[in-house]
């Protein structure tokens, strides 16, 4: 209990015992019975008690017996009948009373009899006109209002409630009802006058009546209360509800509402607003950021600085979220306060740009409390500051962005609302708020510079079309979502650029599409779409040069700039270029620019800061995926390309050996396949290095490469074997193909080691007359090979010279 409260009872019993000295002495007992009749009666009706709705308390009926008490007693009998009537009162309910009920009850009873039976007493009021009935009117007046008032303090003081307001909602109907048995008592006086006092006793079963009438009256109005209560909770759960909504596009903090609800609500109180205004900032601490559903989840989420026109993205939410609720019609004022809880003190704030006093108080006090919440929680950009931290920078900016009134009550008050806060009850659903009340200070949240991306056309077009913004909002995050997520399903190059290409028409206008990869310090174009794709797809641009080599080379986004200076695009066609607005952005990876995404548009200043937004949105994602599709193609490359001489390995080999197979079985037509080894190979390893001998394979592959037609096909079978695949060729051709190879070994052999030490072996094999399938056919070949080869290492044996350089005898291997 308060110490306020504490003195305020300690006042009251010695209030009352001082009457009870001065008027005991006093006592005489004329007649005991009647007196303990009166006494036993009184504390009989206590019993015919009603619940005051909204009090703790009851109200009991005996105060007729007091009134009937202090017209026919004297004062101490008058006095004792009051406090037995209390004690019953305090005995008779269902909870056990404390001590302070009864220190209190007692002699606040004592006290409003004794003014009572002074007042009836009064020699003064009884020589007005009216005599009795006058009073007993004021004698009932003074005990309703001494019982009443007293009670209304109490119950300012235990339970923090208005007296004023409480005495006039719970107390003040309650006089006719005090003023009825003032008559009734009137007629109980009438009555013993002409029969005697023993006529007290007919009066029950009426008094009965009266309890009964005032009881269902009483149970009426509470039922009416509890139908009130509940269409306001539902109220205020409707509220909640709302307030869920946003907290689910905004996953920032889950308690901030409650926390900036609880702090408002308390520094409201202290600065005298009223109750209307109150129930307007309960509301609209809940509901201040449902604006937000207009804001796309990606700019409410994002962990880094926002941009420039992402932050103008985040500012149409207080617009927003006042036409939402002015459909709400509520009773109080609710809209002004969320349309400018961004204002600012000095009119430097958002939307409307007000200043000063002109900012509702609701606003004002919602501002600084959701800016200090903001700085002692947990962000997705910074780390939380310790609460006595982000005070300091609220207090930094009284006079600024808050209004100095509200920041003195918000800096003197803190702790206290603090714990208020911490205590106040959450629904289920909502976990609780990090708070740091100690620890480093986080680095604050900024904006990204972007002074090299233009300006665009403004969006700036008159207040926002509130449902349109959010179906905006929702489209664009949708599509924004189906984008990233079938790019990061895409490993091919080809299928990469093209969904980017076919995707980005739905979302930035465009007339031409150029999708540029970085390639030793120079841009070139991997996809291209749309107007003077041919030229555009010509381009190989230097970084640092043109539009896109200046994004490549710098890293950073243009807006609106001019596609003539394109290295190469209006020289393509004679001077004159179409297209006359870009925007690029750089598409960065893991390990830097892989690339420019850059989309042309035939109209000037086509591009808008929300075109910006939205490339920027999906580039690192496009970026990452392009750089994953670059590793991908290297693996496949590798996977079938020998790494020595560039030549297809043997994976590849079987492949494309099938393909061409296929292919002349349809078309009914003939294939040559050539399997040749280098001769003395091993002597050039072991006499010159393992250096020597890699030069030799790679000018090999070389050689038999520049000696094929376009569509022959050589590849690396492992070692020194290679194999040739020629389409189309007859025997003869291959004798003299097999000839020309014989001398390009030769050619390279003086060429690495100054000694003629290479000579070739060659075996062939023709589809269909050798064999059917890929193995027959290379088996053949691999056979006569080494047929050939044997023929050699007899020839050399025996001391015979070679009669070409292809090493082949005078009589060829069939």
């Amino acid at each position: 209990m308060p110490a306020w409260a504490k003195l305020y009872i300690a006042l009251t019993t010695l209030l009352g015992g001082v009457i009870l000295c001065l008027t005991v002495p006093d006592w005489q007992a004329h007649n005991p019975v009647q007196f303990g009749l009166y006494v036993v009666l009184a504390a009989a009706a206590t019993s015919l008690d009603v619940a005051l709705p909204g009090l703790s308390g009851s109200m009991s009926l005996n105060y007729l017996f007091i009134l009937i008490g202090v017209m026919l007693l004297d004062l101490p009998q008058a006095l004792l009948v009051g406090m037995a009537c209390a004690l019953a009162q305090c005995l008779w309910t269902k909870r056990r009373p404390q001590a302070w009920n009864i220190l209190f009850n007692l002699p606040n009873s004592a006290t409003a009899t004794a003014c009572c039976y002074t007042v009836y007493h009064a020699a003064w009021l009884g020589r007005l006109h009216g005599g009795a009935p006058v009073l007993l009117l004021a004698a009932s007046l003074t005990y309703f209002l001494a019982n009443t008032l007293s009670i209304a303090g109490i119950v300012r003081l235990t339970e923090g409630r208005h007296p004023w307001k409480v005495w006039r909602a719970r107390f003040l109907w309650t006089a006719p009802q005090y003023l009825s048995g003032a008559a009734l008592a009137g007629l109980v006086q009438l009555c013993i006058k002409h029969t005697g006092w023993q006529w007290t006793l007919p009066t029950l079963p009426v008094l009965y009546l009266i309890y009964t009438s005032y009881r269902l009256y009483l149970g009426r109005l509470a039922e009416e209360k509890k139908h009130v209560s509940q269409m306001a909770a539902l109220h205020l759960r409707t509220i909640e509800a709302l307030a869920v909504a946003i907290e689910a596009k905004d996953e920032a903090i889950h308690r901030h509402l409650q926390r900036v609800q609880a702090y408002a609500i308390e520094i409201a109180k202290e600065m005298g607003a009223s109750e209307d205004e109150i129930q307007a900032l309960r509301a609209a601490a809940l509901l201040h950021d449902i604006g937000k559903l207009a804001v796309p989840e990606y700019i409410l989420s994002k962990p880094g600085r926002l941009t420039p026109e992402e932050f103008e993205t985040i500012k149409v939410h207080p617009a927003v979220g006042a036409e939402i609720l002015r459909r709400v019609q509520f009773p109080y004022p609710v809209v002004p306060i969320v349309e400018a809880h961004h204002e600012k003190w000095d009119g430097s704030g958002y939307p409307l740009g007000l200043e000063g006093e002109s900012i509702p108080l609701g606003a004002r006090i919602l501002s600084a409390v959701d800016c200090l919440d903001a700085l002692s929680s947990d962000r997705e950009y910074r780390r939380a500051l310790p609460l006595g931290d982000a005070m300091d920078y609220v207090v930094s900016q009284s006079g600024k962005s808050f209004d100095p009134r509200v920041v003195e009550v918000l800096k003197r008050r803190y702790p206290d609302l603090e714990n208020i806060a911490r205590n106040t009850t959450l629904p289920d659903w909502m976990p609780p708020a990090k708070v740091h009340s100690s620890g480093p200070a986080a680095p604050g949240a900024g904006y990204e510079d972007l002074r090299s991306a233009g300006h665009g056309k403004s969006t700036d077009a008159g207040p926002p079309n509130f449902t349109f913004a959010i179906a905006a909002a929702r489209q664009e995050f949708q599509t924004l979502h189906e984008v990233t997520s079938e790019l990061g399903n895409s490993l091919s190059m080809e299928g990469t650029m093209s969904l980017l290409g076919t995707r980005l028409r739905s979302i930035v206008p465009h007339d031409t599409i150029a999708i540029y990869v970085c390639q030793e310090r120079r841009l070139i174009p991997q996809y291209v779409h749309g107007k003077d794709a041919c030229l555009f797809a010509s381009l190989e641009i230097a970084m640092g040069q043109g539009l896109s080599g200046w994004v490549a080379e710098n890293s950073k986004p243009i807006v609106n700039g001019n596609p003539s200076v394109e290295t190469g695009y209006v020289n393509g066609r004679d001077g004159f270029g179409g297209l006359h607005s870009a925007i690029a952005v750089p598409l960065v990876g893991v390990s830097g620019v892989v690339g420019v995404l850059t989309l042309y548009h035939a109209e000037i200043n086509a591009f808008t800061k929300d075109h910006l937004r939205l490339l920027l949105a999906i580039s690192s994602k496009a970026a990452r995926t392009i750089e994953n599709a670059l590793k991908y193609r290297e693996v496949q490359k590798s996977a079938v390309t020998d790494e020595l001489t560039g030549l297809p390995n043997t994976r590849s080999l079987f492949l494309h050996l099938d393909s061409e197979m296929a292919r002349c079985k349809r078309a009914n037509t003939p294939l040559a396949v050539l399997v040749v080894d280098l001769d003395g190979f091993k002597m050039v390893n072991d006499r010159f290095g393992h250096l020597a001998g890699n030069r030799v394979l790679k000018l090999v592959a070389e050689g038999l490469r520049s000696a094929c037609r376009e569509y022959d096909y050589v590849a690396r079978m492992g070692g020194d074997e290679f194999v040739m695949i020629l389409p189309g060729m007859q025997a003869r051709a291959v004798k003299r193909k097999s000839v020309d190879l014989g001398s390009i070994v030769v050619a390279v052999g003086r060429e690495c080691t100054g000694e003629e030490i290479l000579s070739l072996s060659v075996g062939e094999a023709f589809f269909p007359a050798d064999g059917t399938d890929t193995e027959d056919l290379l088996a053949e070949a691999d056979k006569r090979m080494y047929q050939m080869k044997h023929s050699h290492r007899t020839d050399r044996t025996r001391g015979i010279g070679l009669e070409n350089p292809a090493g082949l005898p005078v009589k060829a291997v069939q």
